[in-house]
């Protein structure tokens, strides 16, 4: 009996110094736990403290997805201009709101009868927003969808149309350009205008090829289209002179002067011009590509709004249906490249499948009420575009962060995950953190415009935990390579942060 109360009593006395054990030792890992958490707050406090920005202003959350636990936080709730951040807030939109595997339908109607091999009437393209019209996913020459649809036209007998190509883009409304966007940078590829009828992402290709020292460059466009008219004043230069090339078109037209300098040991110097009239270029280039393939259009271009007809599509007959690839692959190229276009699109295709008109009012009216899910008010930000290039939007860090935070549970956070830039590795973010333990780690969504530097999005530290973050800093007056040192540090040590 003795020795069975002995044992009892052992087994108690065990149990109790296991039980102490654990409650020591979780003590410890608590004290350990709060012990890094002050020293990672400090250690981030030294770089957003920095005195370079001691006349700037930062805006940081930085949010355990583990624990939902904010790590740091520095002026979270104040509103600050995202510049190409505000694009995680439309893409994940298009992504929630039209679907990852949405497509873009664009059609070519004619409203004519096929006699022989002559089309007598009109041909009609109705447009609904795509941005892919271009060689980005064709891996062809930039009008090889254009000439797509000439083989189809000359596989039904089409050699001949007896009348007018006609472009209908009344699905978008007419307002190309953003709301607070800068004017003395409009015929900048980053600032091509949106519409339902677009082709070559709004832009011309310049490629400048030098020649023999102090002759002129050889200047040439693709597409190689009448819709421009090129002035070139560009010099071939010698030895150390570097190159120094000016490209600007003429407000209201087609014209580009291309002038300056290219070095004679140069390959080639490339660059995009946005477009004035969406419309009328592609109509343009499009009769082009017909006209080279073989088909004769014999009546002007126009846009539906400027055709002396009135068009019912109940009497049309349909000559091709042209599907987009699906919108989870513009969300890519809207991230990794920051393509302001794509983002202005897909803002108001959003606007145009809820409320059936392809505005940025409707396309905003419609990513506000995703927001309140988000955990996001929508009176207390600004979203004047769905780029970020107008200096009207703002948002605060916590928003973003908010954001982040949902879109990591959503059924569609792989696509929108995988539509980020990788440190080190692609999109905008391939230059940078490079050779550090935060390469092939962060993905993230980086920001630039003067004054005005942006990263947010998601990494693991070395433990595993997955962190969600937002840094923004407005309005420096410091080289912006100091900024994005202080955003990749940061990154750097948070990826070291271990708990225990």
């Amino acid at each position: 009996m003795r020795s069975l109360y002995r044992t009892i009593i052992t087994i108690i006395l065990l149990f109790t110094s296991v039980a102490e054990a654990q409650k020591d030792s979780s003590i410890v890992r608590s004290k350990q736990t709060a012990n890094a958490l002050i020293e990672l707050r400090e250690q981030l406090d030294d770089l957003f403290n920095d005195p370079n920005f001691s006349d700037a202003n930062w805006g940081v959350v930085i949010k355990s997805l583990k624990t939902g636990e904010i790590l740091y936080k520095k002026n979270p709730d104040k509103l600050f201009y995202p510049a190409s951040d505000m694009k995680l807030f439309t893409t994940s939109a298009a992504l929630l709101l039209l679907g990852s595997n949405y497509k873009y339908i664009t059609q070519l109607f004619t409203n004519g009868e096929l006699k022989d091999s002559t089309l007598n009437g009109d041909l009609i393209l109705v447009g609904s927003g795509d941005p892919t019209i271009s060689n980005r996913f064709t891996g062809g020459s930039s009008t090889k969808i254009f000439e797509d649809w000439a083989d189809t036209l000359l596989s039904k007998g089409i050699k001949y149309i007896n009348g007018n190509l006609v472009g209908d883009n009344s699905a978008f409304d007419n307002v190309g350009l953003g709301k607070g966007w800068p004017w003395d940078n409009l015929s900048d590829w980053f600032s091509a205008p949106s519409s339902a009828i677009s082709f070559n992402d709004n832009t011309v290709e310049i490629d400048v090829f030098p020649s023999e020292v102090n002759f002129p460059a050889k200047v040439s466009i693709d597409p190689n289209t009448s819709y421009v008219k090129i002035i070139p004043k560009v010099i071939t230069v010698a030895g150390n002179d570097k190159t120094k090339i000016q490209v600007t078109r003429q407000q209201g037209t087609g014209l580009i002067t291309v002038a300056g300098k290219i070095n004679v040991q140069e390959d080639k110097y490339i660059y995009h011009v946005a477009i004035e009239d969406p419309v009328m270029y592609t109509l343009t280039v499009l009769k082009e590509t017909f006209e080279k393939k073989g088909i004769s259009i014999n009546g002007y271009i126009t846009d539906i709004k400027n055709f002396h007809k009135r068009i019912s599509y109940d009497n049309l007959l349909p000559l091709i249906k042209h599907f987009s690839v699906p919108v989870y692959e513009m969300i890519k190229e809207t991230n990794k490249n920051s393509n302001n276009f794509y983002a202005e699109q897909l803002l108001k295709t959003i606007g145009l499948e809820l409320f059936n008109y392809g505005s940025t009012e409707n396309g905003v009216k419609a990513c506000n009420e995703l927001f309140k899910n988000m955990g996001i008010n929508p009176d207390n930000m600004v979203m004047a575009d769905g780029s970020g290039l107008s200096r009207l939007n703002l948002v605060t860090p916590r928003q973003i962060v908010n954001l982040l935070s949902y879109m990591y549970k959503t059924n569609e956070f792989e696509k929108f995950y995988a539509s980020l830039p990788i440190a080190g590795v692609d999109g905008t973010l391939v230059n940078r953190m490079r050779k550090t333990n935060a390469e092939n780690n962060v993905r993230a969504k980086g920001g630039y415009n003067i004054a005005t530097s942006s990263l947010s999005g998601y990494l693991r530290t070395t433990a595993g935990e997955p962190i969600a973050f937002s840094m923004i800093v407005n309005n420096y007056l410091v080289p912006t390579t100091l900024a994005i040192y202080v955003q990749d540090n940061a990154c750097q040590r948070l990826i070291n942060f271990n708990r225990n």
